[in-house]
C-alpha cells in the first residue's frame, strides 16, 4: 500500500493541471486584444452616430481590466463563501459568455455588422464580464494550487499557473496569427483607414473569430473544474474535516495527511479573523508585490506587442510577437525549475535587475533605425527577466505569505491592486509613449521605458529590504512568521 503512505503524485498533478487552465484563460483573455485591436478599431471607426476616438479605443482595449478589478475585489467573498472550486466554475462561465458575446455583440439586440455607440457599450460589457472571470481566476487559481500542494513543491506548482498564463498568451498570439492568415490588418492614421479594401475581412470578421476562439478553452475549463475536489483548507474552515482528510491523505499519504490536517485545525481557530490581526506589514508587502509586478510596465509590452514591433520597423510584427511569446515560455520554465532551489527573493532581485537593463536599453535605442536589433533584444531581455521572476514568483508569494484565516480577504486586496495598476499602466502607455517635447518626437519613448527601468530598480530594493523568504515553509507556519513581526 505504498500509495497510502506516500500519496498519489498523479492525482495531485491532475488536479493542479485542471486548476492551471484558469491561468491559461487568464493569459488568453488578456492578450487576445493584441491581435484583434486594429480590426476592432477600424470596425467602430465606421460608426455614423459617434466618432471612435483614440480615447475610446484605449478604453475599449482596457475595458476587460475593469472587470478584472471587480472580479479580484470580489474574489475574497467568493472564495470564502462559495469555496475555491465553485468560484472557479463561475469564472469559467464568465469566460465562456464573454467569448461568445465579444464575437457577436449584436446578438438579439442589434443589426449584425452595423457599428454604433450602443453596440460599443454592449461589446465593452461583454469584455468586462470576461474580465470578472480573469479577476476571479487570477486570485483563486494560485490560492487553490497553494492550498492543495505539499510545502516542498508548492512554489513549483504555483509557478505552473504563471506558465499557463504565458502559454495562454502564446496560444492566442498564434491563434490570432492563424486567423489573420493571408489577410492584413488595417493601417490607421489620424482616425482614417488607409487600406479599407485589402483589410475588409479583418475589419468585418477577423476580430470576431479572435475573440470567439476563447470559447473552446473556456468551456473545457468550466467542465473539468467540476471534477476536482475542494481544497482541504477550505473544507476544514466549513467543518468538513473528513472530506479534507480524504483529500490530504490521497495527496500526501495517510500519516502525513493526518499531520497536515492537525496543523490546519490548529491555525484555523477562527473563520473570520480581522484583516490586520497579523499587523499591517504583511498586507502592505502583499499589495506592493502586486503594484510592482504591474508598475514595471510589462503588460504594456504584452498587450501592445504587435504595435510596438511595427513602430520599431519590423517587417512582420505578428511573427515577432510569437517569437517573444516563445521566449517568455522558456524563461518562465527557468523560474519553475529554480524557485525551490534558489528561493523567491533571489529570483525577484535578479529579475528586477535584468528588467532594468532591458528597459533602459529600449529607452536608449528605440527610434534609431540602425539600432533596431539592439532595441528588439532589449525588449526580449526585459520580457524574459520578468518571466523568470516577477511573473510567476509574485503569484507564489501572494498565494503563500498570508496566514490561513485572512488569506481569502488579503489575496483579494492584493490582486485587486494588481489589476488597478495593470489598468493604469495599460491605459497610460500609449499617451506616454506618444509624448513629444518640442522637436523631440522620441521623448515619449525614452521617458516611458526610462520610467519603467527606474521602477524596476525600486522593486529590487523593496524585495531586498522587506520581503521575507518563504521557501520550504508550510502555509500554517505563516501565522507564526507574522506573529513574530
Amino acid at each position: 500500500m505504498q500509495q497510502d503512505q506516500t500519496g498519489s503524485k498523479s492525482y495531485l498533478l491532475t488536479i493542479v493541471m485542471v486548476a492551471v487552465l484558469g491561468g491559461l484563460l487568464f493569459g488568453y483573455d488578456t492578450a487576445v486584444i493584441s491581435g484583434a485591436e486594429k480590426g476592432l478599431q477600424a470596425f467602430f471607426l465606421g460608426a455614423s452616430d459617434f466618432t471612435y476616438t483614440d480615447a475610446w479605443h484605449g478604453f475599449t482595449c482596457a475595458s476587460a481590466l475593469i472587470g478584472c478589478i471587480i472580479g479580484s475585489g470580489l474574489s475574497g467573498y467568493f472564495a470564502s463563501n462559495w469555496g475555491r472550486k465553485n468560484s472557479l466554475i463561475f469564472a469559467g462561465l464568465m469566460f465562456f459568455v464573454s467569448a461568445l458575446g465579444s464575437m457577436n455583440p449584436e446578438f438579439l439586440f442589434y443589426e449584425y455588422g452595423v457599428p454604433s455607440f450602443s453596440l460599443l457599450i454592449t461589446f465593452n460589457i461583454y469584455r468586462v464580464i470576461g474580465g470578472i472571470g480573469v479577476g476571479l481566476a487570477s486570485a483563486i487559481c494560485p490560492m487553490y494550487i497553494a492550498e492543495v500542494a505539499p510545502s516542498n513543491i508548492r512554489g513549483t506548482l504555483v509557478s505552473w499557473n504563471q506558465f499557463a498564463i504565458i502559454f495562454g498568451q502564446l496560444v492566442v498570439y498564434f491563434v490570432n496569427f492563424v486567423i489573420l492568415g493571408n489577410n492584413v490588418n488595417p493601417v490607421i492614421e489620424s482616425l482614417k483607414i488607409l487600406n479599407p479594401d485589402e483589410a475588409a475581412w479583418t475589419i468585418s470578421t477577423g476580430w470576431r473569430y479572435m475573440f470567439g476562439s476563447e470559447a473552446v478553452p473556456a468551456g473545457l475549463f468550466a467542465l473539468l473544474i467540476c471534477l476536482v475536489p475542494e481544497t482541504p483548507r477550505y473544507l476544514v474552515m466549513v467543518g468538513k474535516d473528513s472530506k479534507a482528510l480524504a483529500v490530504l491523505q490521497r495527496i500526501n499519504g495517510a500519516q502525513e495527511g493526518q499531520s497536515i490536517l492537525n496543523d490546519i485545525k490548529n491555525t484555523i481557530t477562527e473563520k473570520t479573523e480581522r484583516l490586520f490581526t497579523y499587523g499591517w506589514l504583511v498586507i502592505f508587502i502583499g499589495i506592493m508585490l502586486s503594484v510592482f509586478q504591474q508598475a514595471v510596465g510589462i503588460n504594456a509590452v504584452l498587450y501592445y506587442a504587435p504595435r510596438i514591433f511595427g513602430d520599431m520597423g519590423m517587417t512582420n510584427p505578428m511573427v515577432n510577437t510569437v517569437v517573444m511569446g516563445v521566449v517568455n515560455i522558456l524563461f518562465t520554465l527557468v523560474a519553475i525549475f529554480t524557485v525551490e532551489k534558489w528561493g523567491r527573493k533571489p529570483l525577484l532581485i535578479t529579475g528586477s535587475i535584468g528588467m532594468a537593463i532591458g528597459a533602459f536599453g529600449v529607452a536608449i535605442t528605440f527610434g534609431n533605425p540602425s539600432l533596431s536589433i539592439a532595441c528588439m533584444m532589449s525588449i526580449m531581455v526585459y520580457s524574459a527577466s520578468f518571466m523568470m521572476s516577477w511573473g510567476p514568483i509574485c503569484w507564489v508569494l501572494i498565494a503563500e505569505i498570508f496566514p490561513n484565516t485572512i488569506r481569502g480577504k488579503a489575496v483579494a486586496i492584493a490582486v485587486a491592486f494588481q489589476w488597478i495598476f495593470n489598468w493604469i499602466v495599460s491605459s497610460t502607455f500609449v499617451p506616454m509613449f506618444n509624448m513629444t517635447l518640442g522637436d523631440d518626437k522620441d521623448f515619449g519613448h525614452w521617458f516611458t521605458y526610462g520610467l519603467y527601468g527606474i521602477i524596476c530598480v525600486l522593486a529590487a530594493v523593496f524585495v531586498w529590504r522587506l520581503v521575507p523568504e518563504t521557501k520550504g515553509k508550510t502555509l500554517e507556519e505563516m501565522s507564526s512568521l507574522w506573529k513574530k513581526n
